[in-house]
């Protein structure tokens, strides 16, 4: 059950690099080249899409990881005009499903959320890890 509106289906699936890299940028997450999309698409641990009522895809999760233990969330993206449907929710819910599917107890998941995205985040049992670790980032 993933308690979408009428007219949008959860979906299994990795999108298009083309689609990736829109629901990116529209969604005000940076712009990725096709390269980046490509290898983000390919190596990713698994996906989930959304796709509205014309059949597009309109949202958009995926994890990143070694499928043991570690899983990194990333790419949480929804179209603006779709937002506020549920749409992350459930896409978020069904990413974490299968790492409970798959994982060991004990898996460590991980992501970095903008600030709109935390409230979503903090409903699913996320935590801010300060002070104990430090989140870090390095673009090359």
């Amino acid at each position: 059950m993933s308690g979408l509106p009428d007219g949008y289906r959860l979906q299994d699936a990795a999108p298009t690099t083309a689609e990736y890299r829109a629901l990116r940028e529209r969604s005000g997450l940076s712009p990725k080249s096709e390269g980046q999309a490509r290898g983000a698409i390919a190596n990713s641990w698994t996906f989930r899409t959304v796709t509205g009522p014309d059949g597009g895809i309109v949202a958009m999760g995926r994890i990143v990881g070694d499928g043991g233990w570690y899983f990194l969330v990333a790419d949480m993206a929804t179209f603006p005009e779709h937002q506020g449907r549920g749409l992350g929710a459930a896409v978020l819910d069904a990413l974490l499903a299968a790492i409970r599917e798959h994982a060991e107890p004990g898996a460590y998941v991980t992501l970095t959320a903008d600030p709109p995205g935390r409230r979503l985040y903090e409903s699913r049992g996320f935590a801010d890890v300060a002070p104990e670790r430090t989140g870090m980032s390095l673009l090359t």
